[in-house]
């Protein structure tokens, strides 16, 4: 019983709260705080796509990613991106293929532990969008790869009171051109790459 009433007070405590935190949270780009951003690696996933013998559509994500980013509202094109991933964490729910996508004959884990994304421009494309270009390096090989990146929302987190941005990004590799050739065409080249991130604020020196 006593387990039960503590229950039931918890759901109501959440129902109450809940659309408070939800209203803290501003998807008006221009009024962000800038400053330098830490990437919240817990709350961010790299997911990608190929399509799989014509049959169906296959994805697995990356966990585990870390990176900066710095942002002016007033200066869009100033901000920058920096963005490394570890292959290894590869993840397809199939362990089987978890070990032979981060093996030599894929990713190569091994041998290139880390993909890694710096920008080097970004243009502002509306409202709350953008599209970020910059460096992808993966499997030893670096390619200039744009991200069309969506602005989210940003509000303080209530479980550790940091000062969060929140972001979607899209973009499209062809996995041949960075040494990823295995059974191409008929798992496909054409890689997508589909990003959602969180950023908290840093201290200012």
């Amino acid at each position: 019983m006593k387990r039960m009433f503590a229950s039931a007070i918890l759901a109501v405590s959440f129902a109450v709260s809940a659309p408070i935190i939800a209203q803290q949270a501003n998807n008006n780009a221009a009024q962000v705080e800038a400053g330098k951003y830490a990437l919240d690696h817990s709350h961010t996933l790299v997911r990608f796509t190929v399509d799989h013998f014509g049959i169906s559509e296959f994805f697995g994500t990356l966990p585990g990613a870390t990176g900066t980013l710095s942002l002016d509202p007033e200066a869009i094109s100033s901000a920058r991106l920096d963005v490394s991933v570890p292959v290894s964490t590869v993840s397809t729910t199939n362990k089987t293929l978890d070990e032979e996508l981060a093996g030599a004959e894929w990713l190569d884990a091994a041998k290139y532990p880390t993909m890694r994304f710096v920008s080097t421009k970004v243009a502002k494309t509306g409202a709350n969008s953008a599209d970020v270009t910059g460096n992808l390096t993966l499997h030893g090989v670096t390619r200039p790869v744009t991200l069309k990146a969506t602005f989210k929302a940003a509000a303080v987190n209530p479980m550790n009171k940091a000062y969060t941005l929140g972001f979607n990004a899209t973009g499209v590799i062809k996995r041949t051109e960075f040494g990823v050739s295995k059974y191409a065409p008929l798992v496909s080249d054409e890689t997508t790459l589909s990003i959602n991130a969180a950023f908290e604020k840093q201290p200012s020196n």
